[in-house]
């Protein structure tokens, strides 16, 4: 081959070829309008304990039960507190406007009822911005994963700018940041292990309210009873958390009230449980269509999961990877593969955490009447969703969905399951819509709707609901027929017994699970 086509001969220069390229890209960033400094969130937290008397602290985001008390629990401690109401279309409209496109459901919800709290506060009430930025800030809880939930606090800080509120402080603690999250001196927001447990036994406290309240309203014979009760209850128990008061003697005082709801247990009324994504599966507006009141009206029981399960789950979590972790040897140089970290300690504080828990959740709900009410076993759990779906993925609510749903199958806790998310909410829509068809499919008994909701479509949802709870209806009325049966009695004579004891007309009293429903159940147990 002639010289014309050699190759040209090697850079001995490679300092030249490194300055070369380095000239070339940022000539193509230029051009491509990318020379620019990188980006950086500006983030305004400064919160310091000279602020706290005179700074309201803002907090939204779970059922109105646990807001409420949360609120009471944390100015029990020394904090000024205000409860966001809560949000409805009006804050997925403002959170729209302001926020980012292609967000979650949740996201729009809940940063919308912090705009337009805000928007009402400097509209209607006179404040002046400068005074909300000074004055105000809001609380929220951080994560992270594949979930967008780990990205809120940055949509929070862009939509209050975008709203004319830049500054406002968006104060985040971490899920899994245990009880040591004071970054500096002197904070005004101390995460520390008092104001871990201010917030655990509110948590539990608002647990036991809620759950009392779904069992009880369905069966009610007063309209509104029920929630006349949960009201009282919510003041009673707030109370005992802000004063510092026991709060097992507030919880005693609500089982008056609610033993006074006069209730009618002898229609059969098939159970609902609602999961899902937390945020979804916990609010009670028109961030889920207000799902848990509208399947009341339907006609059934819903069966709603505590804040106390994701707790029992995190507690869960943390042993399964520690256990991992001190195997890895080979990636981690500290002693049990946990550098720098005593993991048989770690283990053994998470050992004593989970039945501390427990017992203090179940002395709360003895004495509020919440009998017959037991917490998951969450190695069970995990045990019975490993098959399909591998309890180290993470995000959503990790492998609990699909355990969850076998376990209501095959220990007849309900007749139907929803699951609810909002539409496309990457971890729960793929277990819902991808692994839960393989689990029905070997459970066919099991009426499972994925539920996915936009804030705009309240009537397909409620249309979908519909459909399945007729099915749902229809097998809790073969099992109360079967129970009659089975005792050799009618429908009214068993009404007739019912009516007329004294124990089964207070609707604290719970019969033993022999059924779903427990009304059938209450059929085994004249």
């Amino acid at each position: 081959m002639s010289d014309d086509h050699d190759p040209a001969p090697p850079h001995d220069d490679a300092d030249g070829i490194e300055r070369e390229l380095a000239a070339y890209a940022r000539e193509q960033a230029e051009a491509l309008g990318l020379g620019r400094a990188q980006w950086k969130e500006p983030v305004h937290t400064t919160f310091t304990a000279s602020q706290r008397p005179h700074t309201t602290l803002l907090v939204s985001g779970l059922s109105l039960a646990h807001d409420q008390l949360v609120t009471y629990a944390l100015s029990g401690i020394g904090y000024k507190v205000d409860m966001l109401d809560a949000p409805d279309v009006a804050s997925l409209q403002v959170g729209k406007e302001f926020g980012n496109r292609g967000q979650c459901n949740p996201t729009y919800f809940t940063v919308g009822n912090l705009v337009k709290h805000l928007i009402h506060l400097r509209d209607d009430e006179g404040v002046s911005t400068a005074e909300i930025i000074e004055k105000y800030c809001f609380l929220t809880a951080g994560a992270c994963g594949p979930c967008r939930f780990g990205t809120y606090v940055t949509e929070y800080r862009k939509a209050l700018r975008d709203a004319g509120f830049d500054g406002f402080r968006v104060l985040l603690f971490q899920q899994q940041g245990g009880v040591k999250q004071a970054t500096g001196e002197e904070l005004g927001l101390k995460i520390d292990l008092t104001f871990a447990l201010t917030i655990v036994r509110a948590l539990m406290a608002g647990d036991v309210l809620n759950l009392i309240g779904y069992r009880l309203r369905p069966y009610e014979v007063v309209a509104g009873s029920t929630d006349a009760a949960m009201a009282r209850c919510k003041v009673i128990v707030g109370e005992a958390l802000r004063s510092g008061s026991s709060i097992l003697r507030a919880m005693y005082r609500c089982r008056g009230e609610f033993a006074a709801v006069e209730v009618d247990r002898t229609v059969p009324k098939p159970v609902v449980s609602v999961i899902g994504e937390f945020w979804a599966m916990t609010t009670e507006g028109d961030g889920n269509y207000h799902l848990q009141r509208f399947l009341e009206q339907e006609g059934a029981e819903v069966d709603v999961q505590g804040v106390t399960n994701w707790i029992l789950y995190m507690i869960w979590e943390n042993r399964h990877d520690t256990r991992k972790r001190m195997t890895l040897r080979e990636h981690d140089g500290g002693r049990k593969g946990l550098a720098e970290k005593d993991a048989t300690k770690k283990l053994w504080g998470l050992a004593a955490a989970e039945p501390a828990l427990r017992t203090l959740f179940q002395a709360y709900a003895n004495a509020a009447g919440l009998y017959g009410y037991h917490l998951p076993d969450m190695d069970d759990i995990a045990r019975r969703a490993a098959p399909y779906y591998d309890n180290m993925i993470r995000g959503g609510e990790g492998h609990m969905e699909v355990g969850k749903l076998i376990h209501f199958v095959e220990d007849h806790v309900n007749h139907m399951t929803i699951s609810v998310k909002p539409f496309g909410c990457m971890p729960s829509s793929g277990v819902s819509d991808g692994v839960q068809s393989l689990v029905t499919t070997k459970w066919p008994q099991a009426i499972f709707l994925p539920l996915e909701t936009t804030g705009d479509g309240k009537v397909n949802a409620q249309s979908r609901v519909q459909m399945m709870l007729f099915k749902a209806r229809q097998r809790a009325r073969e099992e109360f027929d079967e129970a009659l049966a089975a005792r050799g009695i009618d429908e009214a004579t068993f009404k007739t017994r019912v009516r007329a004891s004294r124990k089964w007309k207070n609707g604290l009293n719970r019969p033993g699970h022999r059924s779903a429903s427990v009304v059938t159940s209450l059929v085994y147990a004249i």
